[in-house]
């Protein structure tokens, strides 16, 4: 069994950072790729960013230049630095472990205020 533990959600002012962490913890077999994804109040979960085992990322266009996707293979860990926050950057931030199995984090809470 997997268990993602995600760390690093908060308040914070528009056009500040935060960086998120998540580590998979368990028996891992398998991983293709971790990432982030969020959700806003009354939207669908959405893509934020993920990672390859081989280092290929790829982001949402709205978090594109703002959002940078990184990783600890040693560690199992998946980082998120995001830097010029923004008011509609607000969600629950859930990470996410694909590899024979899909595994998601209980998501941190990240609200930007004006």
């Amino acid at each position: 069994q997997v268990q993602l533990a995600e760390s690093g959600g908060g308040l914070v002012q528009a056009g500040g950072s935060l960086r998120l962490s998540c580590e998979a913890r368990g028996i891992i077999h398998s991983i293709n790729a971790m990432g982030w994804y969020r959700q806003a109040p009354g939207k669908q979960r959405e893509l934020v960013a993920t990672i390859t085992t081989g280092g290929t990322t790829v982001y949402a266009d709205s978090v594109k230049g703002r959002f940078t996707i990184s990783e600890d293979k040693a560690k199992y860990t998946v980082y998120l630095r995001m830097n010029s926050l923004k008011v509609e950057d607000t969600a629950v931030y859930y990470c996410n472990l694909q590899g024979w199995v899909t595994y998601w984090g209980q998501g941190t809470q990240v609200t930007v205020s004006s």
